[in-house]
Order: structure tokens, then C-alpha cells, then sequence
């Protein structure tokens, strides 16, 4: 078992920071005389924050860890995300929106269970659900995304999809499930009440879960299931989001990963950063790596309060403002 971070160090996920949020001049201040700069945190946040601790990401079978990450069981069969989506018809092209933040679970599991009903014998593969999030299992693996539909949201899925002969497999079952899932009562229900139906299931992440492999790590604090997935996978320590930095330095002797769930709450924000400045100011942490939902980054560093003629930065001003 080998260190692999900074124990000082804590990286941080918190809502977006940018286009004025941030209203308390003292916060401001302290972000403004960081390393601030304008990155791209994209989706998922496993590849990101497994960056910032000098670790390599997975090579394939995402979506098994977040499986594992969701029942805390190692998953042994080859395994997809098999995720709701809504393909919007336009001109001359389609454009993906993800669901699953936007269906129930019980509508969800019946649109599975009539998919693993019409399609799961005659395709020599098993579909599932737990909570939103949908599997599939087959006997020969097949060509999948490699991220999940979230982050094709609003976007042409074909820049996402597999290609080549090795996609042949995919394309024709994800035909077969838009077959089935058509005017399906569910959707029909959808329809009905102004939502977007699911014409359509988003296949990524295939592969098998790895074996465990111990690595040290800094205790975990998300409830992101892929996240959680990955930490077990190292044998690391992994808890759901408790709420406040305070009861994350409560637990971690050092440093920590946190994912505060997305929000738009300014005052959460500044209450959060307050947390962190207080516990850098009393010597808990030395550096604080923050990831904000814009894409701003910010390592802040004990060192550089002392860089008094930093007396704004225009990046907190402005920005993409995506929460």
C-alpha cells in the first residue's frame, strides 16, 4: 500500500462560483490572491479528481463501479449503464437529454421490466434498475459510450457514440429498445403531463469490475455512486456528502475529497468557503484544491494571503455560470 496524496491537501466539488456569486468581499479576497483559473470539470468527476491525486482512471467498466458504489457489492459479470434518455428529433440531427434526474424510480423500473420482458431472451442479456440509474448485462461485451449521458446532455449523442464495425452490436440493440419503448404507457403518461418521454436508453461505461487493490486514499465524503464505486475498489474509506467541511475535518485526521451535490444557493456557497478558510487560517489544511461547477478551479495555498495586491479577480465577476 503506497501514500498517493498530500495529506494536507483536501480537494473540494462545490457549486459554481462564478458570474458574482460570491457576495461576502472577504471570500472574494481570499479566492482572488489563489491560483484561479478557468478549466473545463466535465463528467463524470472521477477523471478529474483522480488527476489531482496523481492516480490513473480506470480504463473501462464504469458503470460497474458505480453499481458497486451503489449496493456495495463487486459486480462480476460484464456490465453497462443502461441510463434513461429523451433523443429530441431536430432538423437534421437528434439532441440527447438525460433523465435521470427527471424520472421516478417506479416509472423507471417498469419501463425495464418490459424491456427485460420483450427484449432479455432473445438477446442473451439482462436488464436492470436501481433507483435511476439502468444496467445491462450481456454475454459478449459490446461497444459502449465511454461517459455517461450527462455529460452529452444537450448535446448531438453521435459525437459520443461508438463507432466502427465494433459499434454494429450496439446500434442494433439500441434499435430493439426503441422499438420496445415506444408508446409505451409510461411515456405515454409522460407525455401527457408535458414531460419528455424515454425513447431511448444511453449504453456507457461497459466492462468488469476490477479486482480490489488497496491504495491509500483520503477518506471520501460524496454521494456520487461511481465515486463511492472507485474509493471500495482501493479499499478506501467513502461516505455519503455529510453537509459541512466541519464534519469532514471531524472524521479525516488530514486531508480529504468532498463533492458538495450541485445546488444554487449562494449562501450555501459562501457558508461552505467560510468552512475552509477558517480551517486553512487555523493550520487544518495547508491547500485547497476547489473544483466549482463552472469550471473554475482555485488552489489556494496558506502562502498566499500574502499576496495583498491581488485585490480582485475578474473570474469571479464573470463566467459560464452553469450550476
Amino acid at each position: 500500500m503506497t501514500s498517493s496524496y498530500d495529506i494536507s491537501t483536501a480537494v473540494v466539488v462545490l457549486p459554481a462560483a462564478g458570474g458574482g456569486r460570491i457576495a461576502d468581499r472577504g471570500l472574494r479576497l481570499w479566492l482572488g490572491r489563489s491560483d484561479l483559473v478557468q478549466e473545463r470539470l466535465g463528467e463524470p468527476l472521477l477523471a478529474p479528481l483522480l488527476r489531482e491525486l496523481g492516480l490513473p482512471a480506470p480504463e473501462s467498466g464504469l458503470a460497474a463501479l458505480r453499481l458497486w458504489g451503489q449496493t456495495g457489492d463487486r459486480p462480476t459479470a460484464w456490465i453497462a449503464g443502461a441510463d434513461p434518455i429523451y433523443l429530441e428529433p431536430r432538423l437534421d440531427t437528434l439532441c440527447l437529454y438525460s433523465l435521470e434526474d427527471a424520472i421516478e424510480p417506479l416509472e423507471f423500473r417498469r419501463l425495464i421490466d418490459h424491456l427485460q420482458a420483450m427484449l432479455g431472451g432473445n438477446n442473451a442479456c439482462g436488464f436492470a434498475q436501481l433507483g435511476a440509474c439502468g444496467y445491462i448485462t450481456t454475454e459478449d461485451a459490446l461497444a459502449t459510450a465511454a461517459v455517461p449521458a450527462s455529460a452529452a446532455d444537450g448535446q448531438r449523442p453521435d459525437a459520443f457514440l461508438p463507432a466502427g464495425d465494433a459499434a454494429a452490436g450496439h446500434r442494433r440493440l439500441i434499435s430493439e429498445v426503441e422499438m420496445a419503448l415506444h408508446e409505451h404507457p409510461v411515456n405515454a403518461e409522460r407525455e401527457a403531463e408535458g414531460r419528455r418521454p424515454v425513447n431511448s436508453l444511453w449504453l456507457w461505461g461497459g466492462g468488469k469490475a476490477p479486482a480490489p487493490n488497496a491504495l491509500r486514499l483520503p477518506p471520501l465524503f460524496a454521494d456520487d455512486a461511481l465515486l463511492q464505486g472507485y474509493w471500495q475498489s482501493r479499499t478506501g474509506v467513502g461516505a455519503a456528502w455529510p453537509g459541512t467541511i466541519a464534519r469532514c475535518l471531524d472524521v479525516s485526521l488530514a486531508g480529504f475529497v468532498a463533492v458538495v451535490p450541485r445546488t444554487n444557493d449562494p449562501a450555501l456557497l459562501e457558508f461552505l468557503l467560510g468552512e475552509l478558510r477558517t480551517a486553512q487560517i487555523a493550520g487544518r489544511l495547508d491547500r485547497l484544491v476547489l473544483w466549482f461547477r463552472d469550471g473554475l478551479r482555485a488552489d489556494v495555498r496558506r502562502a498566499h494571503s500574502r499576496r495583498v495586491w491581488r485585490l480582485r479577480n475578474t473570474l469571479l465577476e464573470s463566467g459560464p455560470g452553469r450550476p
